[in-house]
Order: C-alpha cells, then sequence, then structure tokens
C-alpha cells in the first residue's frame, strides 16, 4: 500500500481544537497503528463537531464498528460490517458506515460538513 499524500497533514493536526465564534467547536485526533482486519488502512481517528453545551453533534471515527440495523423482513440475524469506518450525523446517531478512500478525504468531508453546520 503506497503512503497516503494527507496522511501527514492529518497527523500535523492531532491534538487540534478549533472554536468557533458561536459556540461551536471541533476536535481532531488521529494516530497511526498496526493494520487489522477493522483499520486496514492503519489510521485510528476522532473528529468530532460539539455544540457550545459541549454535546458532539456530529463526527467521523472508526473506535468501533457501526451497528447494523436489519432490514424489514430480514431474518433474525445481519451480516456485521468489519470495517469501523463511519459517521455519527447527529447526537444520537449510533454510526453509519463510511467509505474511508484516503486521509485527505476524510479530513475534506469533514470539515466540509462542519462548514454547512456551523454557518
Amino acid at each position: 500500500m503506497s503512503r497516503d499524500a494527507g496522511l501527514d497533514n492529518l497527523l500535523e493536526l492531532n491534538g487540534t481544537e478549533y472554536h468557533e465564534e458561536n459556540g461551536y467547536w471541533y476536535k481532531i485526533e488521529v494516530s497511526l497503528v498496526e493494520p487489522s482486519a477493522g483499520i486496514p488502512h492503519g489510521i485510528r481517528y476522532n473528529l468530532t463537531l460539539h455544540d457550545s453545551k459541549n454535546r458532539r453533534v456530529f463526527g467521523f471515527d472508526n473506535a468501533h464498528a457501526p451497528k447494523v440495523k436489519k432490514a424489514k423482513g430480514q431474518g433474525k440475524y445481519k451480516g456485521r460490517i468489519v470495517e469501523y469506518d463511519h459517521v455519527h450525523k447527529s447526537e444520537s446517531d449510533p454510526g453509519t458506515p463510511y467509505k474511508f478512500k484516503d486521509a485527505q478525504t476524510l479530513m475534506s468531508d469533514f470539515l466540509d460538513e462542519v462548514t454547512k453546520r456551523v454557518t
């Protein structure tokens, strides 16, 4: 696997917290880990947007596998998603699978969503 061109930029942002004038703020946590079945790209991340009451209102992470909802009419069991990459679209969203492409796209997707929600 070739080196992700945006990875160094993302890693440099580890620990960054940025506070908007309207009280919203976001935090970026990212580190390299040994690639595994759940994290094949070897990047553990948690990119979160919080409101003025410090509640997470949106975020991308791969700390756990997203919960898969069973489609209506299916049997009792649903196959489990192996990859952990997912997005929390709201405060109560347990996670929706996210197709990780590369570090630059992850950061762009996150900042695009922050811009939509904060402005």
